[in-house]
């Protein structure tokens, strides 16, 4: 069975949403589909919780109801049926009282999520009613059923395996299965969210759960692009990429993939196919186990970097010292991208400004401590193992015109990352793309 996952943008109208149906069921095969929100949804649902966070039932009631007239409207144009629109008017009037009940009541963060959840609700309904109407055999999965985060808000998987195989057993012979993503049970059973990658995370974690023989995540970009299309002309989609590269691309800019959802696929094996709507037939991006050996992929950045350097002549054959350094971090969870040490100095990169000022104070204990702001990451991902004569040549010959403040190689298989200016960022992706791709 497939795993298919479609963002809000696939979802987000109702002739979207009739295309999604045509896609999912056009094979015949069993499909399992996990479906986003509606765009412009969850930014309804926050400012709703906004307003009641600020106990302003009145400003919350009045975007209540102007999302109840939009989804009433999406209902008229998405089913033809008369027993199908009422059916799924009172879902969607049940809905709307139930948000319409928290202004009534003390608000907090549980309650937030509990909002912010509905439209994974709304959108699943939606269309699963749009399937049965069209005689498909379709069954919604309730993902607060399954899907679960552990004490430490990490999924876990053996509970999801578990429990959704029971559910699945009790529903055979379906064609299309279907869930929401995003939203789940925490450890003490409260509604919750999967945080970081969202809906791609509960498709990657329910194909690993089932066994899944490809993951798809379905967006309305053609896949990874081997640069940014926004900074850099003539970049094109990459095919092929191993974990690790899209793991890196991801991080290091790639809008289209958190870096995080991908984890469970990889320890699966289960290869993940980044997939467009607005064109199905394109060949989007493969993602699996597989290295394409020797070759170079793609070039990703990621903006407001901060380096900081401490320079000390004490750290000089001083044991410690760097740990010291490091747990300052630690201290105030602020993770660090990239290092470079020499004999009498370390220079680190972070993304977080958020205790900036508390961290330099600590570092100043150890020695002097310069901190450059405005600074970008410049990733250059591929088959890069030190055994590949010449590529680091290539990168480093597409960057002799660029001032380079770090250069990190070595911490893994697939990456060089330098650090450099922000202003400098456009004419470095576009040297890059020309030396490592144009050519």
């Amino acid at each position: 069975m497939k795993v298919m996952k479609f963002g809000g943008t696939s979802v987000g109208s109702p002739s979207r949403m009739k295309e999604v149906v045509n896609l999912v069921t056009k094979s015949g095969e069993p499909v399992f589909i996990v479906l986003s929100a509606m765009s412009g949804t969850t930014n309804s649902l926050i400012e709703i919780s906004d307003y009641l966070y600020k106990k302003n039932p009145e400003g919350a009631n009045e975007v209540i109801n102007m999302l109840e007239k939009k989804y009433m409207k999406h209902v008229e144009e998405l089913y033809t049926t008369d027993e199908m629109k009422q059916y799924t008017r009172e879902f969607i009037a049940s809905e709307m009282n139930y948000l319409r009940s928290f202004t009534k009541e003390l608000f907090t963060s549980f309650e937030e999520k509990s909002i912010v959840a509905q439209g994974e609700m709304m959108s699943t309904n939606m269309v699963v009613n749009y399937m049965k109407e069209q005689g498909i055999k379709a069954v919604l999965l309730n993902a607060l059923d399954f899907m679960r985060t552990d004490k430490n808000s990490e999924p876990d998987p053996t509970y999801i395996r578990e429990k959704l195989s029971a559910i699945m057993e009790k529903n055979p012979d379906n064609q299309v299965y279907i869930t929401q993503g995003f939203i789940c049970r925490n450890a003490y059973g409260e509604i919750d969210n999967l945080q970081r990658g969202g809906s791609d995370y509960t498709a990657s974690l329910i194909g690993a759960a089932i066994n899944a023989e490809e993951i798809q995540i379905w967006t309305d970009i053609d896949g990874m692009h081997n640069n940014d299309p926004r900074v850099v002309e003539k970049t094109e989609p990459v095919h092929h990429l191993h974990f690790e590269e899209a793991a890196e691309l991801a991080y290091f800019g790639a809008k289209i993939l958190h870096p995080t959802c991908i984890q469970p696929a990889k320890y699966a094996g289960i290869p993940v196919r980044l997939l467009n709507t607005m064109d199905p037939e394109a060949e989007g991006t493969t993602i699996s186990n597989q290295t394409e050996y020797g070759k170079i992929k793609a070039v990703a950045a990621k903006d407001n970097i901060i380096a900081i350097k401490i320079k000390s002549s004490r750290m000089l054959l001083a044991t410690g010292f760097l740990r010291k350094v490091f747990e300052i971090f630690e201290s105030y969870q602020t993770p660090i991208d990239m290092v470079c040490t020499s004999e009498v100095g370390v220079s680190m990169s972070i993304d977080n400004s958020a205790h900036l000022g508390e961290i330099v104070d600590e570092l100043k204990k150890y020695g002097t401590v310069t901190v450059d702001t405005g600074m970008c990451i410049i990733c250059v991902v591929g088959d890069l193992d030190w055994s590949n004569i010449g590529f680091e040549t290539m990168t480093l010959d597409a960057m002799k015109n660029i001032p380079v403040r770090m250069v990190s190689y070595g911490g893994s298989n697939y990456n060089i990352s330098f650090l450099i200016r922000e202003e400098d960022k456009k004419r470095a992706l576009q040297s890059l793309s020309d030396t490592l791709f144009n050519k």
